[in-house]
């Protein structure tokens, strides 16, 4: 029965929550941001401008595969089991994954769901696919390579058997570690082994050339150990690549070493590392970068290596991950501009050997400190040949931590992925240490879009699904800290239309003036007003305000101007940034920021760990209060101690919980601004805000109570109408009219809530039962009602009845949020939560919904109407040489067999170029002469398909015949040319 007292003891005469039922608290999923666990793997496809990644199976999540577009283009596509994403290849209209149970996988960009999925007979080591072709070829650590239909969906006849273990049959267990065709001769493959590398001919279905790396004894190698030095050693494989052209063969291999190849005759051009060249010769000294002498530094592996060009195929560079000294302290990727590759024709062996041994110029594409690159993924202008490395603007570099870096390309510079990258990978761009929620206008949101320079669109694939409009709801704003000093602003709505889905952005580290310990502890966001106050653990206050900025464009040096307690920095605007959130103000207090808010009404209030407590008036800007904690206690007659006063001297006080809001206090006649601030010791204290006689505002401690412990939320409310008594612009207008709202106040500690009128009345008190509570907020559900809403530590959600305190419902949470991190959850006003899945992950949930689960995104990803631009091929010097060329079309035929059936790709085309016919006839001139001939059936065209397939493989083989014919009279004819020449020079 003490539920039906609590709300005379609080003086309110209504219930709030009368028209709440339990039937009406059901938790739904509404969305998800961020990527579930840590990055694997990614992908880039420069026709379709969108781009894959790849996840672990981890303690957090299972390995799925994400496809992001632009604005908020979002599909995950789940794998058929547990396993983690190790290669993602985009195929056309597929997207191809390989997991770490050696099962691939085939997902339909245009269905966004799953076609096939096949495990082949062996554990698979490597993957090469082709936009032009229908196939995959899959390497397997018994140095097989098997084809993969992907139009048919199962496997192909087609099979290499292990063409190294053929050369040497005495070598063990040779595995294949890369794939790659070659970039303008489809008919060739360059098949990577740990013991060497071997070109294939598929034209004649035979190895034409075999590369191993040999280490004379006395040569330094990659590695530079003097204790191997002095015998004969095989390095191991780990990279084997194609130049732009297919002209050169590179090998990277265990000991860092890059080997460039002549494919002609196969002969090694040059040994190096990234720091050294000739590493093969006997005798060579190298750098060894160890801090102690006598000793040697060891290099990081090769994990990644691109052999890229510029839009003339013959301008080449080599980016690199790894193969740097451990010891260096610059971490980064390495760029070797090698420029215009030399004309193999005319070039002799030296000036070959010159090109790579001595590059155009050499630099490091920096990361953050001590953030090891693992694996990256080049950023094509337009061409999706050239295995994906032909003209990049842009790289996106995933670090061993999981997190990503996008960097201009061959600067180096880094891209901000604001308005660059979808929101959710910006959650690892890099790792979020904070999060906050601001409730604004839609109005005001919508006017927010922030104007920053920036380069070429990386992302501009898919459409989004429609949703919802709701034009009269505020919006869901998060502000998200990153560990690199930027806090980024976006909506993540409320599974509605977004219509404002671009970022904010400010730079705290530029704003304060340092690059490092820059540590965001608390964020707040006025939601009439956009300003933004940002906190950090070394004290300052930063405060920001939408404007344009006058020194868009330059570099200004920053004039230190300090006056009323702060300190101007306005000159700290990023140069880049046209109109957007921009730096005002710095406050500079002791201690950790423990507690901040940023009023719609011109005042910000912040507590610091030392106990100090700031209040700061916008209009100046000027300090308007500064005290300690401790100061007060002396003030303080009233109130109700639960503790005793020995003890709560003996620990540290500080502020955990601000709030401001307009009501009349106990004892008063009149309504006023009101701040109310909570402390780690459950003391309340009360404060109000009174005008002056010169236009500014003074603040006067009134009052404190106690309660039982850690004070997590504050919340305002009208004892009269149950409304939020906030310090709104409205609100605060209605005092000059002499407007009077009595208030009450509703505060929740982690052991207990309280609903009282401060200062100091006794009010109403429920203690909760055996959990502590995380995380508390007053809701509302439509017109029927305000509730209490909190997350406890058993994982529950529960909602209680205001004033009488009484439970509603309660539904469990625990299988969606981190019960852990359940103190880090946001609740706004109209129930929607948002909390942490994982480490980068978090999810929306709505407590007024059905019981829902997250739903599958409709978006659209495929746009049949960008077409794959046609395969480069080989030259005609090349073809007059002998070169058969072979077309993916004789690729189809050589991989799938002379019965497969024409491609369901093939089949479209045709019905296409059929419908295309007809439309034509329809608008041709009528009353001709002559009737039109029989248009060819379907099926017929199907069956002349399959006759010509089969003529295929038998013209190929005459045609192979004929090479070695072709050529010889070839020969002749030019002889004969010469001498014909020779004698009419003679004769005159």
């Amino acid at each position: 029965m003490a539920h039906l007292l609590r709300g005379k003891q609080a003086g309110v005469q209504r219930d709030f929550s009368a028209g709440l039922n339990p039937q009406l608290f059901a938790i739904d999923e509404v969305a998800r941001y961020g990527i579930n666990s840590q990055i694997s793997c990614l992908a880039y496809d420069p026709v379709q401008s969108l781009l894959a990644v790849g996840t672990n199976d981890t303690q957090y999540g299972g390995g799925q595969v994400y496809v992001f577009g632009q604005n908020r283009v979002s599909v995950v596509l789940p794998l058929t089991r547990k396993a983690s994403i190790r290669t993602i290849q985009f195929v056309a209209d597929k997207l191809v994954s390989v997991d770490s149970k050696n099962e691939i996988s085939v997902f339909s960009l245009e269905t966004t769901r799953i076609l096939a999925s096949y495990t082949p007979p062996g554990s698979v080591t490597a993957l090469a696919t082709d936009p032009t072709l229908d196939f995959a070829l899959i390497g397997l650590q018994n140095g097989d390579v098997v084809a993969y239909d992907l139009d048919r969906q199962g496997p192909a006849p087609f099979k290499i058997l292990n063409l190294w273990k053929q050369q040497y049959p005495k070598a063990r267990l040779t595995p294949i570690v890369t794939l790659a065709f070659h970039p303008r001769d489809i008919g060739t493959f360059l098949i990577g082994y740990t013991e060497g590398a071997v070109i294939y001919s598929f034209k004649t279905d035979k190895p034409t050339k075999y590369f191993r790396y040999e280490l004379p004894p006395g040569a330094p190698g990659g590695d530079s150990d003097p204790s191997t030095s002095h015998v004969r050693r095989y390095p191991r494989l780990t990279q084997a690549l194609w130049h732009p052209t297919g002209t050169f063969v590179l090998t990277g291999h265990e000991d860092a070493s890059l080997v460039i190849w002549d494919v002609k005759d196969g002969r090694k051009v040059l040994a190096r590392t990234i720091q050294n060249a000739h590493v093969d010769e006997p005798g060579r000294a190298t750098e060894s970068f160890s801090s102690t002498p006598g000793t040697f530094a060891l290099k990081c592996p090769l994990f990644r290596i691109a052999w890229c060009s510029k839009e003339n195929p013959d301008e080449t560079a080599i980016l690199i991950a790894g193969g740097t000294p451990t010891t260096s302290l610059e971490k980064g990727l390495t760029f070797i501009d090698l420029g215009q590759t030399p004309v193999y024709a005319t070039s002799s062996w030296q000036i070959l050997s010159q090109h790579f041994e001595k590059p155009k110029r050499q630099h490091t594409l920096p990361t953050p400190p001590n953030a090891e690159v693992v694996d990256f993924c080049l950023i094509p202008r337009r061409s999706p040949h050239y295995a994906g490395s032909h003209d990049p603007l842009a790289v996106i570099a995933l670090l061993a931590s999981g997190e990503m870096v996008t960097l201009s390309f061959p600067s180096g510079h880094s891209i901000n992925p604001t308005n660059q990258l979808h929101a959710s990978l910006t959650c690892v761009h890099p790792f979020i240490n904070r999060i906050d929620f601001g409730y604004v206008e839609r109005t005001r949101w919508l006017g927010m879009v922030e104007n920053r320079s920036k380069g070429p669109s990386i992302l501009k694939g898919g459409a989004e699904a429609k949703h919802p409009v709701m034009r009269f709801a505020n919006r869901n704003i998060l502000q998200a800290a990153h560990a690199d000093g930027t806090v980024r602003i976006w909506d993540v709505g409320h599974g509605d239309e977004i219509e404002n889905p671009k970022m904010a952005q400010v730079d705290v580290a530029r704003a304060i003036g340092r690059s490092s310990d820059v540590n965001v502890s608390k964020i707040s966001m006025a939601g009439t007003t956009g300003e933004l106050a940002v906190g950090l653990r070394t004290g300052e206050v930063v405060i920001f305000r939408w404007g344009h900025n006058k020194d868009y464009g330059k570099e200004v040096r920053h004039t230190e101007a300090r006056g009323f307690g702060l300190e101007t920095i306005k000159d700290r605007a990023e140069p880049s940034v046209k109109e957007g959130l921009l730096p005002l103000t710095m406050f500079e207090g002791q201690g950790q920021v423990t507690a901040l808010k940023m009023s719609d009404v011109g005042f910000v209030a912040a507590g610091f760990q030392q106990g100090g407590l700031v209040v700061i008036d916008l209009r100046g800007p000027a300090v308007i209060y500064q005290a300690g904690l401790d100061e007060l206690a002396g003030q303080n007659k009233r109130g109700s101690i639960r503790r005793s006063n020995s003890q709560s001297q003996q620990k540290k006080e500080w502020p955990t919980c601000i709030e401001f809001g307009v009501m009349s206090l106990e004892g008063d006649d009149y309504s006023s601004i009101s701040l109310f601030v909570g402390t780690n010791l459950g003391r309340l204290a009360t404060f109000k805000l009174l005008p002056e006689s010169h236009g500014g505002y003074s603040v006067r401690f009134v009052g404190s109570i106690s309660t039982e412990d850690k004070i997590i939320t504050i919340a305002p409310l009208d004892s009269e109408l149950g409304d939020p008594a906030e310090a709104t612009q409205t609100a605060v207008a209605g005092l000059r009219d002499g407007r009077r709202i009595d208030g009450v106040l509703l505060v929740v500690s982690t052991s207990s809530v309280k609903v009282f009128r401060p200062p100091t009345a006794k009010g109403a008190h429920k203690t909760w039962d055996d959990v502590f509570c995380d995380a508390a907020a007053v809701v509302r559900y439509q017109a029927a009602g305000y509730a209490l809403l909190g997350l406890f530590g058993d994982g529950s959600a529960k909602t209680y009845s205001i004033p009488a305190l009484k439970q509603i419902a309660s539904a469990n949470v625990g299988h969606i949020l981190d019960v852990r991190r359940f103190s880090e959850v946001i609740i706004t006003p109209t129930g929607d939560v948002v909390g942490w899945t994982g480490p980068s992950e978090m999810a929306l949930l709505n407590v007024w919904g059905t019981g829902s689960d997250l739903t599958r995104s409709l978006d659209k990803l495929f746009n049949i109407e960008a077409l794959i631009p046609p395969r480069p091929t080989i030259s005609n010097v090349e073809w007059m040489t002998g070169t058969l060329h072979v077309t993916p079309a004789d690729m189809d035929t050589l991989i799938g067999g002379p019965d497969r059936p024409p491609s369901k790709r093939m089949i479209e085309q045709r019905r296409a170029e059929e419908e295309q016919q007809r439309a034509m006839k329809r608008f041709a001139a009528a009353g001709s002469s002559s009737p039109e001939k029989e248009e060819e059936g379907y099926w017929a065209y199907m069956q002349r398909q399959m006759q010509e397939r089969t003529q295929s493989l038998n013209i190929m083989g005459d045609s192979m015949n004929r090479v070695e014919e072709n050529s010889s009279n070839w020969a002749d004819d030019v002889d004969k040319f010469v001498s014909k020449q020779k004698k009419k020079a003679v004769m005159g």
